[in-house]
């Protein structure tokens, strides 16, 4: 009786683990009743920063990633944290940057042409961006700037905020911010992307929830784009490598 006992605790502690893992991979949920989840508590108050402006080399404009800082507790009890650093209470700091990146989790970006003093948001809509890529090969060969950003869009999960939990898309805009397009479909997951310069292409690739399970595995569909950068009107193709 106590093996049993033993066993049987082990397979009800394993099953919850197992349903917890679940639980946190679902990036969908589907509400028939269309009504918007209230926002979720956190005891935390967020402070919104920018950082220090980042100036691709070659171009004639100033980024200024900006990001919510968080703090966190009560009285004497406080803490900073950045969404983006391993250390937040040493740091104010929002993003990460390498010569033609940059990384994070931001809310927004700001663009500056230099020599100018206004400043001009990439959007007013609620988004979380992760990366901010220029594409500075295509750049050096046809001297059309252009930036892509892995961001997620729309509270996919329901949980009352736009978050690195829903659903990634793709976009795409011009060094300045302008023309800020999607490039993937509504509530497909983006999985990876590149470019062809020998095409000035942007190839890209997603999966759709077919199975509507709320999570993205073996059973759903992979779907692939490109989008010809130099085209007058950006418009994104889809095509079939393995059928």
């Amino acid at each position: 009786m106590k093996n049993i006992s033993k066993y049987s605790l082990l397979f009800l502690l394993t099953l919850m683990v197992s349903c917890q893992h679940e639980k946190e991979k679902q990036k969908l949920t589907y509400d028939t009743t269309n009504k918007q989840k209230p926002a979720a508590k956190v005891d935390a108050t967020q402070i919104k920063v920018a950082d220090l402006p980042i100036n691709f080399t070659g171009t004639n404009v100033l980024l200024h990633p900006v990001g919510d800082l968080n703090i966190y507790g009560r009285d004497n009890n406080v803490k900073y944290e950045s969404s983006s650093r391993s250390e937040p209470q040493q740091s104010f700091t929002v993003s990460n940057n390498n010569e033609y990146e940059i990384s994070g989790y931001l809310e927004n970006i700001k663009f500056q042409e230099i020599g100018q003093d206004s400043i001009k948001a990439l959007t007013d809509k609620s988004i979380l961006i992760e990366t901010a890529t220029y594409l500075k090969t295509i750049a050096d060969k046809t001297k059309k700037q252009f930036i892509v950003y892995t961001l997620s869009d729309t509270d996919t999960n329901k949980d009352g905020k736009v978050d690195s939990n829903d659903i990634k898309s793709i976009y795409i805009s011009t060094i300045k911010g302008e023309k800020f397009s999607k490039l993937s479909t509504d509530l497909f997951e983006l999985i990876d992307w590149n470019v062809i310069d020998a095409q000035n292409r942007i190839y890209f690739r997603t999966i759709e929830d077919i199975n509507k399970n709320g999570a993205f595995d073996k059973d759903d569909k992979i779907h692939y784009y490109y989008l010809d950068l130099l085209a007058k009107e950006w418009k994104v193709q889809e095509y079939f490598p393995v059928k």
